[in-house]
């Protein structure tokens, strides 16, 4: 249980620091500084973040971690003009995608269920409805999880088509996001924070 008479805010339960780190302070980062981002850090905030609820446990997300020089030439080719600098110069870029064919993986992810593999496996459009709605939730997840171990996410459209022509022709996945990964320069973005949209403005309570 946590002791909420540390908390500023008692509405809360995690102390205003983390609150800070993962959400009102954390920024979307376009300059990096030039510390690495290894494989083992993206490994444990996958594992951090795979536990976040999907449905059925379908667990769709993929992810391709751009790191070469060639590997990166062949993506900067493939985003837009306005975001082809940014991926050049990040520490690493990940493309966050899904797999069409999550189903397989049921069996494993949802033994309560017995059965969905084989009902998944008639229905194409279920399966891409699916695996893009449970992948994009991940993919906000991982943004989350990105911060909680440090980083800074700056999270961008590409040529979603010719993406995946080029990196996924052979296993089928499709991309959703393009993502900057590192350790942000200062505030990672010359821009002033933008306001949000109260609670009042977005809900409606029946």
């Amino acid at each position: 249980m946590t002791d909420t008479s540390t908390l500023l805010d008692p509405g809360l339960a995690i102390d205003d620091a983390t609150a800070d780190r993962l959400f009102r302070t954390a920024r979307t980062t376009a300059t990096f500084t030039d510390a690495d981002v290894t494989d083992e850090q993206l490994a444990t905030v996958y594992d951090l973040v795979k536990w976040g609820p999907t449905g059925l446990n379908s667990s769709p997300l993929r992810v391709l971690v751009v790191r070469t020089p060639e590997a990166r030439a062949r993506l900067v080719a493939r985003v837009p003009d306005g975001n082809k600098e940014r991926v050049a110069n990040a520490p690493v870029t990940l493309v966050l995608g899904y797999d069409p064919a999550f189903h397989e993986h049921l069996d494993v992810l949802a033994p309560h269920m017995p059965g969905m593999r084989e009902n998944f496996a008639q229905s194409e459009e279920t399966r891409l409805h699916m695996g893009r709605t449970n992948a994009l939730l991940q993919a906000g997840y991982f943004v989350v999880g990105l911060r909680a171990a440090g980083l800074a996410a700056g999270p961008m459209n590409g040529n979603f088509d010719e993406i995946d022509a080029e990196f996924f022709a052979g296993n089928g996945w499709r991309s959703l996001l393009v993502v900057n990964v590192g350790v942000a320069d200062g505030e990672g973005t010359h821009r002033p924070r933008a306001p949000r949209l109260a609670f009042e403005q977005v809900s409606q309570v029946l």
